[in-house]
């Protein structure tokens, strides 16, 4: 009997969790994502500057934030369920227009609403998911939910280039929000939020050692600055390489480099973080993408861009995973408030560093100062982790 209801909770956290990843895949790996390796095809027929670009990104980061402050003040515990479906809905709805509209600032709209919406997908999709690995005791599982997004960038670009082929840049958006609707039918009927995800503090369950609360705002500053530079590279990778002469393959590959590093990086930096501790590994991570984004200014040709993605892609979602996973694990009771707070401050980064890196690149004709400035924040917040390494040599020494 007991073997029975085993597989019976095994069967329905595997439901679960394949429920939690597509929800990821439509909000961050398309709805956020897909504008990455459609920029270029947009600016070579619409135009566009580079300023124009940046604009576009800082505004679906600028919905970001919105949608993460709101996500973590908004009564959401009881309704994460409606919020959820509510927002994946809104997202397909934005991605379809992206494909119906010329126009500047129903662009700048669609981006905005769709920012929001993939803010509180990640919120609420990461706090039902968390929640129900901890109640399981499969907290081991939560680098295949983040796995989402970089699943769901890799087979965004498997349809972008036949899609823009047959139907333009138009054509990719729609065809990229039918995926989305197939993927919300699988959301809808097996990711659903239940009251035994309230987690009661005789119930915990201590992974490891962590930091005190007071040590938050450490993790919030680093985290902050992580998205500052890191979505420098998030946004214009793929035109950059789209620029490079030296680049003989379709820039859209680049992308789809990124996205084979993403899909197991959180699996990866799990695991390390077992092992090393989550902060080690935090810093570790931001170093090793730091010299990724940096690398084509030194080393520009095709073979630097694909290292470089694959340095950026197998770090980008394992800081996340690394950074929201301690965060919980600080504040169990209370997990959708911090990882509220988290994405907030990540989101003000992401809508500031598209803007600054689009005007430096348009000034200077090159992408390079944006690119060392955003290495530079990234290190500044590895550097700044530092001091809490003490926490994970306690965590060590608990487990010798």
């Amino acid at each position: 009997m007991t073997v029975k209801i085993e597989k019976v909770l095994h069967n329905h956290s595997l439901r679960f969790l394949i429920g939690g990843v597509f929800s990821l895949m439509i909000a961050m790996g398309i709805g956020r994502f897909a504008y990455t390796p459609i920029l270029p095809l947009m600016q070579n027929d619409l135009s566009f500057s580079d300023i124009v670009a940046g604009y576009l990104a800082s505004t679906n980061y600028a919905g970001y934030f919105i949608g993460a402050i709101l996500a973590g003040k908004l009564p959401l515990k009881k309704h994460k369920t409606f919020y959820l479906r509510a927002s994946l809905l809104t997202s397909i709805l934005t991605t379809f227009g992206m494909g119906i509209s010329h126009s500047y600032l129903v662009m700048l709209v669609l981006r905005f609403i769709s920012g929001m919406a993939s803010a509180f997908i990640f919120v609420l999709a990461s706090s039902i998911v968390l929640d129900k690995l901890a109640i399981t005791s499969k907290t081991n599982w939560s680098g295949f939910f983040y796995a989402g997004v970089g699943l769901g960038i890799f087979c965004s670009t498997l349809f972008i280039p036949r899609l823009n082929h047959l139907f333009g840049w138009e054509g990719v958006w729609i065809g990229l929000a039918i995926l989305s609707v197939i993927l919300t039918i699988f959301v809808w009927l097996w990711l659903k939020d239940s009251p035994n995800t309230i987690i009661s503090k005789n119930k915990q369950i201590v992974v490891a050692q962590v930091p005190p609360l007071k040590w938050l705002p450490w993790l919030v500053v680093a985290y902050g600055l992580e998205g500052l530079g890191y979505i420098v590279t998030g946004t214009f990778i793929v035109s950059i390489a789209e620029k490079t002469s030296t680049f003989s393959s379709d820039s859209t590959f680049v992308w789809m480099v990124v996205g084979l590093g993403a899909i197991p990086s959180c699996i990866i930096w799990s695991t390390l973080a077992k092992k090393w501790g989550f902060i080690k590994s935090l810093v570790l991570s931001m170093t090793l993408q730091s010299i990724g984004i940096i690398l084509p200014v030194f080393w520009l040709s095709q073979t630097s861009l694909i290292i470089s993605a694959l340095l950026f892609g197998a770090t980008f979602m394992g800081i996340t995973t690394l950074a929201t996973t301690l965060a919980r694990q600080m504040n169990p009771t209370n997990s959708s408030l911090i990882i509220g707070y988290l994405t907030a401050i990540y989101a003000v980064g992401q809508m500031i560093g598209p803007t600054i890196a689009g005007i430096l690149s348009s000034y200077t004709q090159s992408f390079n100062s944006a690119l060392i400035s955003a290495a530079s924040v990234v290190f500044l917040g590895a550097v700044l982790l530092l001091k809490g390494i003490k926490y994970d040599q306690v965590s060590n020494a608990c487990k010798n």
